[in-house]
């Protein structure tokens, strides 16, 4: 029900003395009615603008993990509230340990929104981000930057782990006079959940690297190694013995990787010896930058038995690649391949090389047996 309210000044000539000076009257009611229009108008605008600023959705987080690096090993609850959410709308989530990854697992990926709540286990890591999304909605496994809020997402939220970040533990390992962090955790790489056992990593006494793929509990177990320190710009110099040994989906790799370089792909640029799963493969390695899904950024070639030397020259806006026979310090010696990128190269940050040995998905050609690498040298020139 609504009241009828007396407007503030009689729009009318008093009719007595007595009502003529019991009230205050402009002598123009009109201009009153002008001025009142205004604020009428303004009242209304606001009204319009705060109900649609509420028709936005938000999300708030309630249980928020810890920070740490992921990894299959350890998940906890995250959950949160959601407001302004329509019917069958659902949250996704993801985890930030190097990429974006979505959680739990892809295939279970959308969390129901239950009066307003909603709530599901993680893996951990150092960031978590809540999307509300629309239904039909087709989360992506990984991505290197989560997407604005646009379309089918309705609304995006980013939250940074609980505490200091936890990364996990590492064994110390000396290799070319450098020091190293062997990973003591799994990680998926190469399509696959890759165990990693320091076991698999160590120096013989004339102070070559030995990298091992094994099995250990039913899985095959591989080697991961990080350079303590960020070096930038210069050349990196990998000296190994035969490489074309290695079964179809064993991949050896030197790279540099940043977890912390999303907005230039982890500022990842790579070595790699391997067929990737396939021995109908002729090329069994390749030179990179990323993303390597951009025409031009894979320069694949087929390195050659013996000891071989590969190069990175890294400068601003170029990375020249190169591998010779034998060992070699400024790339003397006859060349296997050489390839120059300009486009993608990315800036110096906080990458560091990694050394790793690890297995691919395939279905031609599965695992069968050890495989073993021996590294002779790395070397850095500023």
């Amino acid at each position: 029900m609504t009241e009828s309210v007396p407007a503030p000044w009689p729009c009318r000539e008093p009719t007595t003395v007595s009502e003529s000076l019991s009230m205050t009257q402009p002598k123009n009611c009109r201009s009153v009615e002008r001025s009142f229009r205004p604020l009428l108008l303004i009242f209304l605008v606001s009204v319009l603008v705060g109900c649609h600023s509420n028709s936005h959705p938000s999300i708030t987080f309630i249980k928020i993990p810890p920070a740490a690096q992921g990894g299959r090993e350890r998940v906890d609850i995250i959950s949160g509230t959601v407001t302004g959410a329509r019917p069958g709308q659902q949250i996704v989530i993801y985890a930030h340990s190097g990429p974006w990854w979505v959680q739990p697992w892809p295939d279970q990926s959308l969390i129901p929104i239950k009066s307003g709540e909603w709530s599901t286990t993680t893996h951990l890591g150092f960031e978590y981000a809540a999307l509300l999304v629309d239904p039909g909605f087709h989360p992506a496994p990984t991505m290197d930057l989560l997407p604005a809020p646009s379309g089918p997402i309705l609304a995006a939220q980013i939250v940074k782990g609980v505490g200091p970040a936890q990364i996990a533990p590492t064994v110390p390992l000396s290799f070319s006079g450098y020091d190293w962090q062997v990973r003591t955790i799994a990680a998926d790489i190469g399509g696959v959940n890759n165990l990693f056992d320091p076991e698999n990593a160590w120096t013989d006494a004339g102070g070559a690297l030995h990298l091992k793929i094994k099995k250990k509990d039913a899985r095959w177990s591989c080697a991961h190694l990080t350079l303590a320190h960020s070096l930038g710009y210069g050349t990196y110099i990998l000296t190994m013995r035969d490489s074309t040994h290695l079964d179809p989906p064993v991949v050896l790799s030197m790279a540099t990787f940043d977890d912390w370089g999303a907005a230039q792909h982890y500022r990842e640029m790579d070595v790699e010896m391997g067929q990737w799963g396939d021995a109908s493969n002729k090329n069994n390695a390749q030179f990179a930058v990323q993303p390597f899904y951009v025409p031009g950024n894979v320069a694949p070639f087929k390195t050659l038995a013996g000891p071989v030397t590969y190069f990175l020259h890294w400068e601003s806006g170029r990375a020249s690649f190169k591998a010779v026979r034998g060992a070699s310090l400024h790339g003397e010696g006859p060349v296997i391949s050489e390839h120059v990128f300009t486009s993608g190269v990315p800036t110096p940050g906080q990458e560091k090389i990694l050394l790793m040995f690890y297995v691919v998905a395939s279905d031609k050609s599965p695992l069968q047996r050890e495989n073993e690498v021996v590294i002779d040298k790395f070397q850095y020139l500023p």
